[in-house]
């Protein structure tokens, strides 16, 4: 039976409750990380602690658990699934107040849950024809680097791309491209891999540094730099990425093909890299 653990609590997620007093709950004041597991262990877990550290810093909760006692936590939760691959969902909110009140509440004591969902790989006939995608002005608050529980921007974005039947949601901050709803986007023109910066503005993301690792270690040349609304509609490709999609070729943004309309040759090579990036590297964590 696949456990969650609720404040130092292992139970079934069904039986799992916070009160309404929680200030998650109300305002949705915390964090959270996502942390892909393959053959049961964490990828890059260090760097996913780290990230939780700084983001918990910058709204000023304190870190619940040192790093040992997070491992600890979300290995029994690992070990509690049926799936080899899964996917770790980690939350910690600021806690429980006695009245809504958007002050801190002096003494709350954080409010922590971990579970696990399967991770299942992406279709491979989405790779094989690509997806599609709208662009819309990112309209978010201006600290996306912080992984915080308030998604509601990201949920309203990522419905118009549903609403229009497209996989993601492209944006763009006067003029400059920043991320999608919920994954990266990097985009290619003339056999060079661009890649946006990381700032503020988007959240700095694990599988983003992979991607660019992989194409450093493949000789695949990249600049990280701002990318302009027109170079992302000239590009001859656009990927989107993230760590439950991987690397996905984006055929078509606004309903205007990208390229020749197919996924081509830098999504190929950087989606079969990665492919064995999991076979050498992930699968093969000590």
């Amino acid at each position: 039976m696949t456990l969650a653990y609720l404040n130092g609590n292992y139970q079934p997620l069904a039986e799992t409750q916070v009160s309404v007093m929680d200030r998650g709950f109300l305002f949705g004041d915390g964090v959270y990380e996502v942390i892909p597991v393959y053959a049961r262990k964490s990828f890059r877990l260090n760097e996913h602690l780290q990230r939780l550290r700084a983001c918990l810093s910058t709204i000023r909760i304190a870190n619940p658990h040192s790093d040992a006692e997070w491992q600890a936590i979300i290995e029994r939760v690992i070990a509690s699934s049926d799936s080899a691959d899964q996917q770790i969902y980690l939350q910690v909110t600021r806690g429980i107040a006695p009245v809504r009140n958007h002050a801190f509440p002096a003494d709350a004591k954080p409010t922590v849950l971990v579970m696990s969902d399967p991770l299942l790989p992406p279709d491979a006939v989405l790779f094989a024809r690509g997806v599609t995608a709208v662009s819309a002005a990112d309209f978010r608050w201006l600290r996306c680097d912080i992984k915080t529980t308030s998604l509601l921007a990201n949920c309203l974005l990522r419905q118009i791309a549903i609403d229009a039947g497209c996989a993601e949601t492209v944006l763009f901050r006067d003029g400059i491209l920043t991320e999608g709803a919920a994954s990266n986007i990097f985009v290619v023109k003339d056999g060079l891999l661009l890649a946006p910066q990381k700032n503020h503005l988007m959240l700095p993301g694990i599988t983003y540094d992979v991607v660019l690792e992989i194409a450093a270690h493949s000789g695949i040349p990249y600049v990280v730099r701002d990318i302009t609304a027109a170079e992302v509609k000239a590009a001859d490709e656009l990927l989107l990425t993230s760590s439950t999609r991987e690397v996905l070729p984006i055929v078509a943004l606004d309903e205007r093909p990208v390229g020749d309309g197919q996924p081509g040759a830098m999504a190929r090579r950087l989606a079969a890299a990665y492919q064995d990036f999991k076979r050498t590297v992930m699968y093969s964590q000590p």
